[in-house]
């Protein structure tokens, strides 16, 4: 992941073993520690840090 500006919801799910609507809730009710969603209109939009959710995932396991 080094490198990468921000990393997939998919990408992000896979790397906790959970679905990408888990991800998405989670980082909309800011339950997740690392990244932000951000409601545009009707859409959300999501950036997800790659540093933190490879700290997150450590943690998780």
């Amino acid at each position: 992941m080094e490198g990468k500006q921000s990393v997939s919801i998919a990408e992000a799910a896979r790397i906790l073993g959970k679905s990408p609507q888990f991800v998405r809730i989670g980082l909309q009710r800011q339950l997740l520690p690392f990244g932000v969603a951000v409601q545009m209109s009707s859409k959300w939009t999501y950036h997800i840090s790659p540093k933190l959710l490879e700290e997150y995932a450590g943690k998780s396991q």
